[in-house]
């Protein structure tokens, strides 16, 4: 890609787009009590998913842009255990009884710091609240470092089916420069154990644009995870924020790469795992042909939501713990991102909801539009209107940004379908963006 449309297009101030509205648009005007009316009406016999965040760490990365604290104790989780045991009761009253569930994803920071006997019994409550079955899947977040066999054997037992292990890099430069050193052999047996204990869907996740990686050390790090052989990979670029996030000012911002070296290391990783045998699902994901997320994509049912790419066709999400985020029908909810705020407010016998967004017709079209991108590279943006009761002519027409875009020769435009072409899907968040209407109107 050229130089010039990669400045022009790769700008990192633009949204992932996992969910529309974005985070940044949420308002305290949706807080716990429209929480509450948004979860009495839930349907009783639709499937939901959970996300459970964990908000502790045992060292603390220095690129790492989630809400996360450093603990050396025990202490501090189980304080926040009880909290979030009475955070499940809180919920579950507003609910229909026994919601059926169909996926549980624990995320954090780093939820495997939960003690083994903690971690079931945390388990045995939320079976007690809300109805799983054999299909349910759950799945967790995994840091190498600290990982144990008890603690296998634990997931094992809780019924978990997937892990994802954050490995990042194995260059132990790159690894240096953001305090994460972890070797080849730590994530080679949490794979193998693992397994061991019939937790056999394993995701990678690794990340481009860190300080000191080059091509080649981005090529070998993908190559020495495809020794492992997960079934799935995500391949993040690194979004330097230290104004927001004050633990990256650790980081030399000299050693980055600029915006031509990341879309080639960006290329150079995809082209790695391609070549092994991996699909590439949209901008980031990567997965062997059997696995639900190639399926997904195949069959058109490939979705995004705040965990990223996803085979989950659940239209709830009910987010438990400090920052989780819930989507509901009615709008979106985020709880207190502090942990101490979010243990405050869940002791006065409230939810810990912050703040949120109630969806508009409109945000559920722009939504869908732009999930589409994201997803499968392209959009019947005529369709999609019609389907939502709206006129695609107006939207087509005020996306100043298309015309650009199509000038470009990022995307082609034909009655109303766009369509992405291949060599610049990485740079499918522009193209999103032009359906964005909280985002600054100001054309490239």
């Amino acid at each position: 890609m050229q130089t010039s449309l990669l400045n022009k297009y790769c700008d990192a101030r633009l949204p992932w787009y996992t969910i529309y509205p974005t985070v940044a648009d949420f308002s305290a005007a949706v807080g716990a009590s429209t929480c509450e009316a948004w979860l009495r009406r839930l349907p009783p016999d639709e499937s939901v998913s959970l996300y459970l965040h964990v908000p502790f760490c045992r060292s603390i990365c220095w690129y790492c842009g989630f809400p996360t604290s450093l603990t050396h104790s025990e202490r501090p989780i189980r304080n926040y255990l009880l909290t979030v045991r009475e955070e499940i009761r809180l919920v579950t009253e507003q609910t229909p009884h026994g919601l059926p569930v169909s996926d549980l994803h624990f995320g954090g920071g780093t939820p495997t710091t939960i003690p083994p006997a903690d971690f079931l019994a945390l388990m045995e409550l939320l079976r007690r609240y809300f109805a799983f079955s054999k299909s349910t899947a759950l799945a967790v977040e995994i840091d190498p470092r600290a990982f144990t066999a008890e603690m296998a054997e634990t997931l094992g037992v809780a019924g978990v089916s997937r892990a994802s292990i954050g490995v990042q890099s194995f260059d132990p430069v790159v690894q240096r420069a953001v305090n994460r050193l972890q070797s080849e052999a730590q994530v080679a047996f949490v794979v193998d154990r693992l397994r061991q204990h019939e937790i056999s869907r394993i995701n990678f996740d690794l990340l481009f644009g860190l300080p000191h990686q080059t091509v080649q050390s981005c090529v070998n790090s993908a190559q020495t995870a495809l020794t492992m052989r997960p079934d799935r990979l995500a391949v993040f670029g690194y979004a330097h924020v230290p104004s927001y996030m004050k633990r990256q000012r650790q980081i030399d911002e000299a050693a980055l790469p600029d915006n031509v070296a990341r879309a080639e290391q960006a290329v150079a990783m995809a082209d790695t795992l391609v070549s092994a045998g991996y699909r590439q699902i949209g901008l980031d994901h990567f997965a062997l042909p059997d696995d639900e997320l190639a399926h997904a994509q195949k069959t058109g049912r490939l979705h995004r939501n705040s965990l990223g790419y996803s085979a989950d066709t659940c239209k709830t999400v009910i987010g438990l713990g400090p920052s989780a985020i819930g989507r509901l029908r009615d709008g979106y909810v985020q709880n207190e991102t502090a942990t101490s705020s979010y243990c405050r407010q869940i002791s006065t016998g409230h939810l810990a909801t912050l703040k949120g967004h109630c969806l508009t017709a409109e945000d559920r079209l722009r939504a869908e539009i732009i999930e589409r991108l994201m997803c499968d590279l392209q959009a019947d943006v005529a369709a999609i209107c019609v389907a939502h009761g709206f006129d695609p002519i107006p939207f087509l027409d005020s996306a100043d940004r298309l015309e650009a875009l199509a000038e470009d020769g990022i995307l082609d435009i034909q009655q109303g379908f766009i369509r992405v072409k291949q060599k610049h899907r990485f740079v499918i968040r522009a193209v999103a963006a032009a359906f964005d209407a909280h985002l600054d109107r100001t054309p490239y």
